[in-house]
């Protein structure tokens, strides 16, 4: 297996629980992590054993020895840190939500058709073991046509008013 060598943008609460994942792929290697706040970047990289930091997404996206970007900024960023990563040839993995608009979506996923540089929404469900057999039985034709799917997730969450999640300026609401 070839090592792949992720860029952290945004040392957050989710980059935190995914950077302590990557150990479980194999050849996958947190190379890198970017902040606006250097010492964000380095307390991250310290906790995590991450080599190299950055105190600019730029920089982190310039860094050669980096492969893949996981961006985990709040929403509104995620547009511009993704098509700039795909500009550069490295494939991104966009933290959810993908982008705040329709439009954004479809700019990303233009760029990386038309650069043939991988892009993905981090939806982890998609590929839990449960939601993978039922993908395989529905391709077996086990369950009949399907005709629709209806899915719900919740996630209960201390509700703080400060907290990005309930922030519109923030990709929240």
């Amino acid at each position: 297996v070839d090592t792949v060598r992720w860029g952290i943008v945004g040392p957050g609460r989710i980059a935190d629980k995914v950077v302590r994942d990557l150990p479980l792929v194999e050849g996958a290697v947190a190379t890198a992590v970017a902040s606006r706040s250097a010492e964000r970047a380095a307390a991250f990289a310290a906790r995590h054993e991450i080599p190299r930091t950055h105190d600019s997404y730029r920089a982190l996206i310039d860094d050669p020895d980096v492969d893949v970007v996981y961006i985990a900024t709040p929403h509104p960023q995620h547009r511009a840190v993704a098509l700039a990563a795909l500009r550069a040839g490295k494939a991104v993995l966009v933290e959810k939500a993908f982008t705040v608009t329709p439009e954004a979506t479809r700019e990303i996923a233009a760029l990386a058709t038309q650069t043939g540089v991988f892009a993905m929404e981090a939806m982890w469900t998609r590929f839990q073991p449960a939601v993978v057999r039922m993908r395989e039985l529905i391709a077996d034709g086990a369950v009949g046509e399907v005709r629709s799917v209806q899915v719900d997730l919740g996630v209960r969450n201390p509700l703080d008013p400060n907290d990005r999640f309930v922030a519109p300026e923030l990709g929240g609401g």
